[in-house]
């Protein structure tokens, strides 16, 4: 019986229809094996992973395959954006067994949840000769199987404390630079070879710093590339050559809310219309393309429709000229490099340099985009994540100021209305909802500090307190129920569901780490409040930077731009006056074009860095502020400026 039917993630639904006996992850597939005397066999998978789908249609909708699965396991599915709880242990399980990791995941582990035999993708003939061999070896020696799950158990519990180091100095931030550089790739922008990701939180370290070569390198070179959409905005997941050409088609909220903030940083700091456009067209993406019935945002886009990876996005010559006729179908492909670049003689578009042409480029793009949404679109995963909404609530409001785009803003509150209402239960943050229904899963730390994080920022922006109380609600949980004692802070909190590990991973992946993002949420707060309580802990959660920063930069991203943020106070703004004034907004946006990192405040006092601020002679008024000390009071944007140069 499949008892997936139920779910509420998207992508454990995919699997409802499997003939395998499916179990959602809880106490019932456990007691389960332990009745049946039977291992474990947990798939680790998420809706937009393309290898998930071939080896769920090789292998989870073969009747043959099933058989095996049923008869000698149970059988559990884990949707890794649900339980990365979950899917961090066994990662490490598989990442110390095979020196790899990916999804699907696939883990053989005992009754009681130890794993001792991991891999990911198998093709069905290997998958099927591997689940017989496994149920050989439960059912001849079992002792041996036994003490592998607890010898992996007891290896990945030593020595798991956190490396760690002095505060960061101007010394470490420059050793990240320099071994950033080592790293980078001067011809293609980015850091090392194929396959690329977006190095979204170091290049956010980058221009915090003032670095603007290879920030501005990578940034551009992604935004040409075919990473980018250059048809509708928004950036795939990775690139699988070093040229940024072909994607792995999947789109993910978290990505594209990471750069969203960047590039709105990029160009605040250069004023390139590069960045204008792509930050803006990303801002139009993410509300078209992921935004629910409900305010908030959804997970993800597939990388396949029609069973086939990236078939939505890819063009033939053909297929261009067809829709636009034979001389605008020749010159569009040569502007966007259709080339044969991707399979069958289709090609990902790329814009590697500004038409001169505006208005024909202008006519075609819409022409294209319009024959696309005739397509099959790919699927939608729904749900809504806490964490990535709360990347996503950051750069909606900044970039809505910036830009002067109050629907962006607006989209912002009420992603963190439903966030408020629906995943703040008791004092508790749930991580999923769907459809404006919570799930039954706790929120991890980077929920709660990437929320925190984000509702500071719409605090700064908006003036209402309402997210400046929310936040500081948020980070009182994560000083209570996830501080290690050390300084630093476990990825779960102390009354989680207790796995064989508690997973605390201090490096940055393809999201901040929760770590550095619960110090950067904490830093903000405490340049609010002038709580030497948050400051401190702020300080000691980057005590791993300076370990990271020479050698592993790009994993301590977030980590560093935190410590430029420390470094430099932070540089706190104090704004009096009424959001909705447009000299008030003018001041906003003075202080974020500045490019420094800074900590900004709005309305009359909410918090205690406004406390005692007044306007000047009735009109909106603006302090400079380190650690409470402001400097006289500004009124203009020009004088804003000329302050934060100081």
């Amino acid at each position: 019986m499949n008892r997936l039917r139920n779910a509420t993630s998207p992508y454990l639904l995919q699997h409802a229809d499997n003939p395998v006996d499916w179990y959602e992850w809880g106490p019932e597939a456990f007691e389960a094996a332990r009745e049946r005397d039977v291992p474990l066999l947990i798939s680790v998978g998420y809706s937009a992973c393309h290898w998930c789908h071939v080896m769920a249609h090789e292998s989870f909708e073969d009747p043959a395959t099933a058989e095996l699965m049923n008869t000698f396991f149970v059988n559990i599915k884990v949707d890794r954006e649900e339980r990365p709880d979950v899917d961090a242990v066994y990662m490490s399980a598989t990442q110390a067994m095979i020196q790899q990791g990916g999804w699907p995941m696939t883990v053989f582990a005992t009754p009681g949840g130890d794993p001792f035999y991991c891999g990911t993708y198998f093709p069905r003939p290997q998958f099927q000769r591997l689940l017989v061999a496994v149920h050989q070896t439960w059912t001849d020696d079992r002792d041996s199987v036994l003490k592998q799950g607890a010898k992996v158990v007891e290896v990945l519990n030593a020595g798991t404390a956190l490396p760690k180091g002095p505060a960061p100095t101007a010394e470490t931030l420059e050793l990240a630079v320099q071994h950033l550089g080592s790293a980078f790739d001067g011809v293609n922008g980015g850091f090392g070879g194929a396959p690329k990701f977006p190095p979204s939180m170091a290049l956010e370290f980058l221009l915090r710093y003032g670095e603007r070569e290879m920030s501005g390198a990578t940034l551009e070179r992604m935004a040409r590339g075919g990473l980018y959409d250059q048809l509708g905005g928004g950036f795939a997941r990775y690139s699988v050559d070093a040229e940024w050409v072909v994607p792995h088609f999947e789109k993910m909220l978290y990505d594209n809310a990471l750069l969203l903030r960047v590039y709105s940083h990029w160009w605040a700091v250069t004023g390139d219309p590069l960045a204008r456009r792509v930050a803006l067209e990303t801002a139009d993406w993410l509300l078209r393309e992921l935004r629910t019935p409900e305010g908030g945002f959804a997970s993800a886009l597939d990388a396949d429709s029609e069973g086939e990876e990236g078939r939505f996005y890819v063009w033939t010559p053909e297929q261009l000229t067809e829709v636009l006729g034979p001389e605008d179908g020749a010159w569009a492909a040569e502007l966007f490099e259709v080339t044969g670049t991707f399979e069958h003689g289709s090609s990902v578009l790329q814009l590697l340099a500004d038409p001169g042409d505006r208005a024909r480029y202008d006519r075609v793009r819409q022409a294209l985009l319009a024959a696309r949404e005739l397509r099959v679109r790919p699927g939608r995963d729904d749900k809504v994540v806490a964490a990535w909404n709360g990347l996503a609530i950051a750069a909606l409001a900044e970039t809505g100021l910036l830009f002067d785009r109050p629907d962006l803003i607006d989209a912002a509150t009420a992603a963190a209305r439903l966030l408020d209402e629906v995943h703040w239960r008791d004092g508790r943050l749930v991580r999923t909802s769907r459809d404006g229904r919570a799930g039954h899963n706790a929120g991890v730390l980077e929920d709660y500090a990437d929320l925190a994080e984000g509702l500071l920022a719409l605090f700064g922006v908006s003036g209402e307190p309402r997210w400046y109380e929310l936040a500081g609600a948020l980070l009182e949980v994560v000083l209570e129920h996830f501080a290690d004692g050390e300084g630093g802070f476990y990825d779960t909190a102390d009354d989680a569901e207790r796995l064989f590990q508690r997973p605390q991973d201090p490096t940055d992946n393809a999201t901040p780490s929760g770590q550095f993002a619960a110090a950067g949420a904490l830093l903000t707060y405490s340049a609010l409040t002038g709580s030497p309580r948050h400051r401190e802990a702020a300080l000691a959660a980057l005590a791993t930077v300076s370990v990271l920063a020479r050698g592993h930069a790009r994993f301590a991203g977030w980590g560093l731009a935190v410590a430029v943020a420390a470094q430099a106070g932070p540089v706190e703004v104090a704004i009096v006056g009424d959001p909705a004034d447009p000299r008030t907004r003018a001041l906003q946006r003075a202080a974020l074009l500045s490019g420094v990192p800074l900590v900004l405040a709005t309305g009359p006092g909410a918090v205690p860095l406004l406390e005692g601020r007044t306007p000047v002679d009735g009109a909106p008024a603006a302090y400079v502020c380190r650690n409470f000390a402001c400097r006289l009071p500004v009124t203009t944007p020009e004088d804003l400026r000329a302050e934060l140069r100081r």
